[in-house]
């Protein structure tokens, strides 16, 4: 079993950046494809980007493309999301979850465990 907690969220302007970071429990967090995922008021939880168990492929949604970067630390049992040119439609409550599969994957039902989240609030 893995747990993860979010950290870094906050009020940014736009334009401005924000660093993510997710931190996991245990000793087998290499073994996890990991992702991030975000849930704005009244819409559905949206993928935003998933790295491989070793970090050499990475996956982004369309929106945040060319903005934001995923990375992954497994010395530190860590994975980040890099934020930049930050929009007010960025603003959600943010996500890490891990996925024991061995595919990087977009679909948040193959993703087993889910930290609490972390709030991204981008003014204009």
């Amino acid at each position: 079993q893995v747990h993860l907690v979010e950290s870094g969220g906050g009020l940014v302007q736009a334009g401005g950046s924000l660093r993510l970071s997710c931190a996991a429990s245990g000793r087998t967090f290499s073994r996890y494809v990991m992702g991030w995922f975000r849930q704005a008021p009244g819409k559905e939880r949206e993928f935003v980007a998933a790295i491989s168990r070793s970090g050499g492929s990475t996956y982004y949604a369309d929106s945040v493309k060319g903005r934001f970067t995923i990375s992954r630390d497994n010395a530190k049992n860590t994975v980040y999301l890099q934020m930049n040119t930050l929009k007010p439609e960025d603003t959600a409550v943010y996500y890490c979850a891990a996925d024991p599969g061995l595919v990087v994957t977009t679909n948040a039902y193959r993703y087993d465990y889910w930290g609490q989240g972390t709030q991204v609030t981008v003014s204009s």
